[in-house]
């Protein structure tokens, strides 16, 4: 295993416990992405769904509003000159807001009716009625066209949001975890092996010691046998432990 392979980090315990808090984190962040991206994911279609729908129905309407401009003009003759006129403000307007969708914030524009109407009178004169119908079909118009400037920002917006969610959650899955993985069987091994290597190495103080003893005990019995009754040391004598040494 190479070291691109795992993260550089000396094998202990303290290791082995910042590890695991390390995997659980990134399990923990890719849970929470992945449930990020899949609400993202829905809203999108949603939201992909609905500027469908709205395209056809501004086609629609699009498609009114110039007939209703045609019997308009067909009935009164050129009526640019009275529209200019008559225009002294914006009568529909358009304000934003901020939308929250799992921590990403989605523009919103809506459209509203600034004043009175301009064409209030329009339906005392000759042609006022297609005048009128001309006026609601566009201002129809407006609304839907404000409406899907507000869907497409949104679309594309997410469409961005996701992209980046989605390689997060993929960066995490297929490189983070697998080095946290990796790393965390590495120091495990390493652990393992100086967990055996110091069983061997006890096991052999013992033996030593074991031997050790047995021959004490011989020479002992052997100073008994012919008499030698000199006493044990004790603390006050000038008595070193022996060495122990492997063979």
């Amino acid at each position: 295993m190479s070291d691109k392979e795992r993260l550089n980090v000396f094998p202990s315990r303290m290791a082995l416990a910042n590890i695991k808090a390390r995997l659980k984190g990134a399990q923990k962040g890719h849970s929470l992405l992945k449930k990020k991206a899949d609400a993202l994911t829905l809203r999108f279609r949603a939201i992909l769904k609905k500027i469908i729908d709205t395209k056809s129905e501004v086609g629609e309407v699009m498609k009114s509003a110039q007939f209703s401009l045609a019997e308009a003009k067909f009935t009164c003759g050129d009526i640019n000159h009275t529209v200019l006129q008559s225009v002294l403000k914006a009568s529909i307007k358009v304000k934003s807001k901020k939308e929250n969708v799992v921590g990403v914030t989605l523009p919103i524009f809506e459209s509203y009716q600034d004043g009175s109407d301009t064409y209030e009178l329009t339906g005392l004169a000759r042609g006022g009625q297609q005048i009128d119908k001309a006026k609601k079909s566009y201002g129809r118009a407006i609304t839907l066209l404000v409406e899907l400037a507000s869907l497409q920002t949104s679309f594309i917006t997410l469409d961005e949001v996701i992209k980046i969610t989605n390689r997060r959650v993929n960066a995490i899955e297929h490189v983070i975890i697998p080095r946290i993985e990796r790393t965390l069987q590495h120091i495990t091994s390493e652990l393992d092996e100086r967990d055996r290597e110091e069983f061997y190495r006890l096991k052999k103080v013992q033996e030593k010691k074991k031997k050790m003893r047995k021959k004490e005990e011989e020479e002992k019995a052997a100073r008994l046998a012919q008499g030698d009754t000199d006493e044990a040391p004790t603390i006050f004598d000038d008595f070193k432990d022996p060495e122990i040494l492997f063979d």
